[in-house]
């Protein structure tokens, strides 16, 4: 792989690269995305506390502007050295790029989650594993197809989303290879999960004409059927997320009061080192102020860690030799895990989580069978008489492309687009109304 071509700008349907004075094409990437619809939606979707009821609570939306802060910061640290030692690449890019590519990808990074964050991705797809209307699909999609439904990815719906022409999006070719931690597919036999870039996928079958369309020209090296080396800012996008979810989820189950400060200080001592003021630390008034502090030293902290390991670790990368979280591979390994350990027990597995979370298991599953059978109405006209007005309330413009449909497998994906779309409210909203529930 080579830095010119893996920072292409072009984009799908672009035959030629154009150039704007006033903001590069990254930049755009970046513009786009905030302005964009399914982005938007974000602010109503789970971090780590479903339906939050506290205004400094993160949520999905809050979650990835800070992940693109520091993607961005993490961006221009290694472009200004990959600048150095690249020097013709300084008459083309500057590391203002590098840091708008993956500051672009990060914004992206959870666009496909779906409501109820990863309870979500499993009730999705334990409606095709579990439900009887959706195990009778199997016979009628490909194995491929197939295993697409029964291991819904939120990589892979923001992948979808991202190349989808209705949200005018039209990113270059550089941010979807860096948003793109996971380039390979849901049926990959070979597929090695000590390999970073194969512990999940990153498309869909749907998608894999647009993903060959990126990794060719950008450059990613195939590695299998149905999987390609990872693009290397891919791997600042991931340690951006690992960095911001780490320690702002620490802080949030600190503010709600799910873990004690001092039990969070110590978490984070381990982090700082003798940059650790306690003495100045207890003069700061206020929880939120003492918080703020300690965030902001840690993820300077991670930040510089993670930047260099990527810069060490340069050829290896670009090689696909190295195929770790550079989280995992930095100086801070050990700490970041005892902050994982203690936010899945008292944190994750919260009682007010769970309670929401399990209603997701019902909420989802529900509305997938509701609207599918909606559109099984709309296309065969075989179904019962509600679904006719279920139909009504799904989007015109969805209709039009279920009506168009030829095949099972497309119409699945359209409808899980339309459940896994919604935010986490409208979800629990729209089944109790359907379901009679509440009117």
């Amino acid at each position: 792989m080579t830095w010119p071509r893996l920072l292409s700008s072009q984009r799908t349907g672009q035959l030629s690269v154009s150039s704007e004075q006033s903001r590069s094409a990254f930049e755009q990437d970046y513009d786009r995305i905030i302005f964009s619809h399914p982005f938007r939606r974000l602010q109503d979707k789970t971090q780590v506390h479903p339906l939050p009821e506290h205004d400094f609570v993160h949520t999905r939306l809050t979650h990835s502007l800070e992940v693109s802060s520091v993607g961005r910061s993490l961006g221009k640290k290694v472009g200004e050295i990959v600048l150095q030692r690249n020097p013709s690449l300084a008459d083309t890019f500057t590391s203002f790029d590098f840091g708008a590519i993956v500051a672009a990808g990060s914004l992206t990074h959870d666009l496909g989650n779906p409501p109820f964050g990863h309870s979500g991705e499993e009730a999705i797809s334990d409606f095709f594993i579990h439900h009887p209307l959706g195990k009778s699909f199997q016979s009628q999609v490909t194995e491929s197809q197939w295993s697409d439904l029964i291991k819904f990815e939120g990589n892979a719906q923001g992948f979808r989303l991202l190349t989808k022409n209705q949200f005018g999006l039209t990113l270059t070719f550089a941010t979807l290879g860096a948003f793109t931690k996971y380039p390979c597919t849901a049926h990959f036999p070979g597929r090695d999960k000590s390999k970073r870039s194969q512990k999940k996928f990153g498309f869909f079958q749907s998608e894999l004409a647009k993903f060959e369309e990126v990794a060719s020209v950008t450059g990613l090296n195939k590695i299998a059927d149905h999987g390609w080396q990872r693009h290397p800012l891919a791997f600042l996008v991931e340690a951006a997320d690992d960095i911001c979810y780490s320690i702002i989820d620490l802080e949030d189950g600190c503010r709600l009061g799910l873990v004690a400060f001092d039990e969070t200080v110590e978490l984070l001592a381990g982090i700082l080192g003798n940059k650790l003021d306690r003495l100045k630390l207890s003069k700061i008034s206020g929880l939120n102020e003492q918080l703020g502090v300690l965030r902001a030293m840690a993820i300077r902290e991670l930040t510089e860690d993670c930047a260099k390991i990527f810069l060490e670790n340069e050829k290896g990368i670009m090689d696909g030799s190295f195929d770790v979280a550079l989280a995992d591979a930095g100086r801070f390994s050990k700490e970041l895990r005892a902050i994982s350990d203690l936010s899945i027990q008292k944190i994750y597995r919260a009682r007010p989580v769970m309670e929401i979370e399990a209603a997701g298991f019902e909420a989802l599953p529900g509305l997938l069978e509701e609207f599918i059978r909606a559109a099984l109405h709309l296309t065969q006209k075989n179904q019962p008489h509600k679904f006719a007005t279920v139909a009504r309330l799904i989007p015109p413009e969805m209709i039009a492309s279920l009506q168009a449909t030829t095949d099972t497998y497309s119409m699945l994906r359209l409808i899980i687009d339309l459940v896994s779309g919604l935010t986490d409210r409208h979800a629990l909203s729209l089944f109790r109304k359907i379901k009679g529930i509440s009117v």
